[in-house]
């Protein structure tokens, strides 16, 4: 049974030359607990499906069903990573966390909404950061930072918009630990937005590979087999893992190639 449904999920920005369809026909559907990965070159519209499933982004046309209820809007039902933190300045690290919790958790004490908030900052490994405010902070404590906070609303579904992208590899690899320890432990539903190839075969169950824009949507889809829980060491020694890297980066060559030659098509 689907938990979550993307159903001819459809974006369309009105310009001074026409309607642009970003994305049109979206279809995923995502069990409780997968973890799924969409991937797709730059501008193929991946961010632009989350952020309608996020309710930040009006949908042009289409439904999305979560738990069995159309969203409307944001929520905290929907637990959002960006690639960039948006922690508020002014905010340490604890109060950017209880932020959400005070929302979230406001029929509980203090010392409870306290304990949940000691508790999902230690498990990022920012036990002694608490007090620092987000420029103390280096750019993968910050998304330490958007970690603990998303996983601490308890939301029914994870949504993170390529959350790794802005950082150096090993830091990357640091927070794509941190990222599916916590996972291994709350088995959240939960869409990530990427470009890394490597990336999406090591976290997710399934990569959705999206095709090129405009009228972008789902070209093709990947189940990965691997059993968790996943070290990355041992992934990257399977003959699986060879085989679902080169068939994703063969659907994106040939996405390019298309791209090349539509691009000559238009010139000619």
């Amino acid at each position: 049974m689907a938990y979550f449904e993307a159903i001819n999920l459809s974006k369309v920005y009105k310009t001074p030359n026409g309607d642009a369809v970003i994305v049109k026909g979206f279809d995923l559907e995502i069990k409780k607990g997968e973890f799924v990965c969409v991937l797709g070159h730059s501008g193929c519209g991946k961010s632009t499906v989350l952020s309608m499933v996020a309710g930040l982004n009006e949908i042009s046309d289409g439904n999305v069903l979560l738990d069995g209820t159309e969203i409307e809007g944001a929520g905290p039902d929907r637990g959002v990573v960006f690639q960039s933190p948006c922690l508020l300045p002014w905010m340490t690290t604890w109060d950017n966390v209880m932020l959400g919790i005070n929302q979230v958790y406001y029929h509980a004490t203090q010392e409870e909404r306290n304990q949940i908030a000691e508790y999902y900052l230690t498990a990022v490994g920012l036990e002694d950061a608490l007090h620092k405010r987000p420029d103390e902070l280096s750019g993968g404590m910050r998304q330490r930072v958007g970690l603990a906070r998303a996983f601490a609303l308890s939301p029914k579904m994870l949504l993170l918009d390529e959350p790794f992208g802005m950082l150096d590899k090993l830091t990357k690899y640091e927070l794509q630990q941190v990222l599916i320890e916590l996972w291994n432990r709350e088995r959240l539903t939960a869409m990530m937005i990427t470009h890394d190839v490597d990336e999406a075969i090591y976290l997710s169950d399934r990569i959705v590979m999206m095709s090129n824009g405009p009228a972008a949507d789902v070209g093709e889809i990947i189940d990965v087999k691997l059993e968790r829980p996943r070290s990355r060491e041992d992934v990257m020694k399977t003959k699986e893992y060879q085989e679902y890297r080169e068939q994703a980066l063969s659907f994106l060559n040939e996405r390019v190639y298309l791209l090349d030659e539509k691009k000559e098509k238009q010139s000619a």
